[in-house]
């Protein structure tokens, strides 16, 4: 086996997987953009959490 049977592997293994994807349409677009809001209204709230912490501590800088 050579390194071009692996890259040609990979090659293909990624066209038939776009094949899928295309038939999938705008829809694992939306799913990743609701993770990635949903993930950053978590960390914000938890930025304010640690905010507010610190400055009762008098850490906050």
């Amino acid at each position: 086996m050579t390194w071009t049977d692996i890259f040609n592997g990979l090659g293909h293994f990624f066209q038939w997987t776009f094949t899928f994807m295309e038939k999938l349409g705008n829809g694992p677009n939306l799913i990743f953009w609701l993770i990635i809001v949903s993930l950053l209204f978590v960390w914000l709230r938890m930025q304010a959490k640690f905010n507010k912490e610190a400055k009762k501590n008098g850490t906050l800088k």
